[in-house]
């Protein structure tokens, strides 16, 4: 007999950086599974904005998921006025696309406070508060970066990198609990976060693909989440081959050339919001 999908109709649902591309996707495929979603995002206007196009009740506040107390509050909020969190999709993340030795020390450290610190802090107090009740399901947005390495992307890589790990540790912990765990690899989608990088043969998905497998996994519980789903079985095989073999395979597919080839003047505007995206760290920095 084919296994039932789990319903995610009245489960109280929380997307991070909800409020435009990949995290209003899964916020829009979410509420039209029925589930009640809250989104918070640091653009409080957007979020404001991507609920009330939403609607069913769906709540939109501003949220910086650098501050941690502040990520907590929220989260306290969401379960006041929906009740129990059963879904948390830690989606906030940043790219900045740009050679290390050019990084400056301001753009390393938002990558991981947004991407891999609010992430833990976010994985947390989810596992606090779903593990009393026996119940819910923690999505981490990681990349298809967080398995491989690309050029321009090294900062990046690493905090992805950190959320497979995370997400491969809580697993464990998780065991007979109730509670699930999934970590998202997308490869590029075609978002604000991609503007201006090149082409390769590797074509690009959408948000809304991302959403549709980021729905299909609560569905049908899974850890890891390829998308396209074809890439789980390439990362896997190319695993085993020698690097010289694994990287030339690489260069054929031209993975290297949308960072290598990126047009910074395309990606000006996204780039510039990225670096006011982590206020609550740069408040930290600048009184330490």
């Amino acid at each position: 007999m084919a296994r039932q999908p789990r319903s995610l109709s009245g489960r109280v649902a929380v997307v991070t950086g909800g409020g435009r591309g990949i995290g209003k996707a899964i916020a829009k495929a979410l509420v039209d599974e029925g589930a009640r979603v809250a989104i918070g995002d640091l653009d409080g206007s957007a979020a404001a904005q991507a609920a009330a196009e939403l609607g069913r009740d769906t709540l939109g506040m501003q949220l910086d998921v650098t501050d941690h107390a502040g990520y907590t509050a929220f989260l306290d909020e969401v379960e006041r006025r929906l009740g129990g969190i059963d879904v948390l999709v830690n989606n906030a993340g940043i790219m900045p696309v740009t050679p290390l030795a050019e990084e400056d020390a301001a753009s390393i450290v938002r990558q991981l406070e947004v991407n891999l610190h609010a992430v833990i802090h976010g994985t947390q107090e989810a596992v606090r508060r779903m593990v009393p009740r026996r119940t819910g399901h923690i999505v981490n947005m990681a990349s298809i970066a967080g398995r491989l390495g690309f050029p321009n992307l090294a900062t990046y890589s690493a905090t992805k990198h950190g959320v497979v790990g995370l997400s491969e540790s809580v697993r464990w912990e998780l065991r007979h609990t109730g509670v699930e765990i999934s970590v998202v690899m997308p490869s590029v989608v075609r978002t604000e976060l991609t503007a201006g990088l090149a082409s390769s043969r590797v074509p690009p998905v959408t948000a809304e693909d991302v959403a549709a497998e980021v729905v299909r996994a609560l569905q049908f519980p899974r850890f890891d989440v390829f998308v396209p789903r074809a890439n789980g079985p390439l990362v896997q095989a190319t695993a085993v081959l020698p690097r010289r073999v694994r990287e030339a395979l690489a260069r054929a597919l031209k993975i290297d050339q949308p960072l290598l080839k990126a047009d910074r003047a395309a990606r000006a505007a996204y780039e510039e919001r990225a670096a006011a995206s982590a206020p609550a760290a740069e408040d930290e920095r600048s009184a330490a």
